[in-house]
């Protein structure tokens, strides 16, 4: 890491449009050395547009950027990178066929003999890992990464370059509960050292838990800069907004006795998963929660038939899948909003309409045609249902907030009307009041009969969805836990801890 001393950062009049749409108007922000400065707003008010201009991802249409009073020119990544600014976006900037090793010294590999020298490199990193507490394989190609390793990679490249200043855009998204709090510490202690430190977060407890002060943006204008100390989640939210919300979880509608077992599972094995059971009930939310690689998202796959168990059965309304596909889990009346929407769930270059109608055209086919009529009435019922706020639904997906792209993956498999919907992390990336609105949606589902089986990084949301959490631990169920339990515990319990164990 550098010894060189973080720069002031002054941002005046700063705009910036996309056809027409102003994204960013006239910013005005002052940055101190060393400070830990949080940004906090909506999707779609302007924070990662901000962050990329100052990474040189993207430039500003009006206004400058200067550093100890010296306006600067940043044009590209390469620039930002010249001036000690290193930019850790949402989308990742990972070669993914490269190994950890190589991304994390990308172009700025170790030389003696005018050779390369991978010994030096691996001594480099070991002394990274070590500062940051992250346990990655420097051989591991990034592909085959979970995306929380992925991310962590992101972070060991910054500080391998030396950044003086590091922009992190949602960096703890991605991140189980004790990587988080780990992360947090680093932030800190990088601070400490005198690097400044810019944060784009919806999580508002963890920007008021490091940050020294706090830019709130909305609809692209700067609306206020406090000190952190002296505000509170709902006040930031009420800036955020404009108005007052209420930032609690719903309370889940307690499951009718006598309820049917809608999905059951039997001993699912494969790669990371070892010998999973469960049952959900209708009207039941069951959580499930563990640690990066303790197989929560292969175990809902396997659930969904995307990939095949070597041994296990999984049954809906008590009939066993004898085909472990996707189809045949579709058939049977399961759903799956999955991990990442935009390689997993959405097609980010066709419409709106076109992305929630993709799950269900089946359903409104004559022959090879589709019912147009029907589609249309279809799509705007559910989009209503759901909230997604678009002026044209016929609009590239790709230009929603967050939030509303998450809304729209909801309304795609909401269409199909399912038994069972399987959801991974439901409210990464998306604001405070989509989050609001998000919960509402899945406790709303349960109520009305569904059977829901989440898995969240967030251990507090799971909580507060979810009638029953169960705990993995290296693909094995370890704890099975009520409602009303507290973090600790699931957590203790996620690590193999004694505390942990269920009463």
């Amino acid at each position: 890491m550098s010894s060189q001393k973080a720069p002031s950062i002054a941002v005046r009049g700063v705009g910036k449009s996309y056809s027409g749409v102003t994204v960013l108007h006239d910013v005005d922000l002052d940055i101190a050395p060393g400070e830990v400065h949080g940004l906090v707003g909506e999707n779609g008010a302007g924070k990662s547009t901000l962050l990329k201009i100052l990474g040189g991802a993207i430039k500003a249409d009006a206004g400058t950027l200067s550093f100890d009073g010296e306006q600067v020119s940043l044009g590209s990544p390469r620039d930002s990178i010249a001036h000690g600014i290193s930019l850790i976006s949402q989308e990742g900037a990972l070669v993914p066929a490269l190994s950890v090793l190589d991304n994390v010294f990308l172009a700025r590999w170790s030389h003696r003999g005018g050779l390369v020298s991978a010994r030096s490199d691996r001594k480099r990193l070991a002394g990274l890992l070590e500062i940051t507490g992250f346990s990655v394989n420097p051989d591991e190609r990034v592909d085959r990464l979970p995306i929380g390793v992925q991310q962590q990679v992101e972070i060991l490249r910054s500080l391998a370059r030396g950044a003086r200043v590091i922009a992190m855009d949602e960096p703890t998204a991605v991140l189980a509960e004790h990587e988080k709090e780990n992360l947090l510490a680093l932030i800190r202690k990088l601070a400490a050292g005198g690097t400044t430190i810019i944060l784009v977060s919806h999580f508002l407890e963890e920007v008021l838990s490091v940050a020294d002060r706090i830019t709130v943006l909305r609809d692209g204008a700067l609306i206020r800069t406090v000190t952190a100390s002296e505000t509170s989640p709902r006040e930031l939210v009420g800036h955020m907004v404009g108005r007052e919300i209420d930032v609690l979880y719903p309370d889940p509608r307690p499951v009718p006795d006598g309820s049917p077992v809608v999905l059951a599972a039997r001993g699912l094995r494969r790669g990371l998963v070892n010998g999973v059971d469960l049952e959900v009930r209708s009207g039941e939310i069951l959580g499930i929660a563990g640690l990066v690689g303790s197989g929560r998202t292969e175990t809902l796959r396997l659930l969904f038939g995307a990939d095949r168990p070597v041994e296990g059965v999984v049954e809906v309304d008590g009939v066993r899948l004898t085909q472990h596909t996707p189809r045949a889990a579709m058939a049977a009346g399961v759903a799956m909003v999955p991990e990442s929407r935009k390689e997993q769930g959405l097609v980010m270059q066709r419409s709106i309409a076109e992305n929630v109608a993709l799950s269900s055209l089946s359903g409104r086919r004559s022959g090879p045609f589709v019912k147009r009529p029907a589609e249309k009435t279809a799509i705007g019922a559910i989009s209503k249902s759901v909230d997604i706020r678009a002026a044209n639904p016929e609009a590239a997906i790709e230009t929603l907030s967050g939030g509303n792209q998450q809304k729209a993956l909801f309304a795609k498999w909401l269409l199909r009307n399912p038994k069972v919907l399987l959801i991974d992390e439901p409210t990464r990336g998306v604001d405070v009041a989509a989050k609001t609105q998000i919960h509402h949606l899945i406790t709303g589902l349960a109520a009305d009969g569904m059977a829901v089986v989440c898995v969240s990084s967030e251990i507090e949301e799971l909580l507060a969805l979810s009638h029953r959490v169960l705990v993995l631990r290296h693909g094995e169920p370890v704890g099975e836990y009520p409602r009303g339990t507290t973090p600790e515990v699931v957590i203790a319990a996620a690590f193999g801890s004694h505390e942990g164990e269920p009463s």
